[in-house]
């Protein structure tokens, strides 16, 4: 799925956006929330009166049309609550970012320098979702559901604080600035997870054969064919040995 070159320029604007008031705070990472949720909540919903409303016990981040817009940068399992009572009563859209380019920037907390950054040489993929979706699979088929995936280039700032020499490995991450947005995946029905599946793959493929065509480690492909296999994009056909065989649901 294309990003056209106005929504670019829309995630531009929430990105500027969003600095302007961390600028006016003092610095990166000073929001009451981190700044990748912030951009994103202010550019599926620019209008703050849609913002943080109070559903139940629960704060939806957007809410708007009778619709709920939650934005998850971390782990799905915080959702599960808010599922539970959200799905009940409204639409419900998941927006899960990937970073898809990333550029790595150290801060020596004594001394407040930053460093020149860096690429990651990783460059993330919308299979990298399953890993998420997974968490939530018990929701994956409920009518109410709906999941969207941006595909973000970010720089990502991490503090001098790890336990190796050179203080990076076990650091922390302090927080993360988007640049651009790339790529934006949106899945409202069970045909809609076709475009989780590499064109590339066989007519009957296996865990390996996805594995190879989404360039994801073996453990990560097999959580993507359990997910899909749930939500009915894909069917069982056999056991070859000690690997299940699959064939894309063509009829969803």
């Amino acid at each position: 799925m294309s990003v056209a070159d106005c929504d670019k320029q829309l995630f531009h604007a929430a990105c500027e956006k969003v600095m302007r008031q961390q600028c006016l705070q003092k610095g990166i990472g000073t929001l009451s929330e981190k700044t990748v949720h912030a951009v994103l909540k202010n550019f599926y919903e620019p209008d703050p009166s849609h913002q943080e409303i109070p559903i139940e016990n629960y704060v939806a981040d957007i809410l708007r049309d009778n619709e709920i817009i939650e934005i998850q940068t971390r782990s799905l399992n915080a959702m599960r609550r808010k599922l539970n009572c959200f799905l009940s009563h409204y639409p419900v859209t998941i927006v899960h970012p990937i970073i898809h380019t990333k550029w790595i920037c150290w801060i020596d907390e004594q001394t407040g320098e930053v460093t020149k950054r860096r690429k990651s040489p990783k460059t993330g993929s919308r299979y990298d979702a399953f890993y998420e979706l997974y968490k939530i699979k018990m929701f994956l088929n409920h009518p109410n559901l709906h999941l969207c995936l941006p595909l973000i280039d970010a720089e990502e700032y991490r503090l001098l604080n790890g336990w190796s020499t050179d203080r990076k490995r076990g650091s922390t991450r302090y927080d993360r600035i988007p640049t651009a947005l790339v790529d934006e995946i949106y899945i409202g029905s069970t045909g809609d997870y076709q475009c989780m599946i590499p064109d590339t793959l066989p007519a009957e493929f296996t865990a390996k054969d996805y594995a190879k065509e989404s360039h994801l480690a073996i453990r990560y492909a097999r959580t993507a064919v359990n997910v899909l296999r749930h939500v009915g994009a894909i069917s069982f056909v056999r056991k070859q040995g000690q690997e299940y065989v699959y064939r894309v649901q063509t009829n969803k």
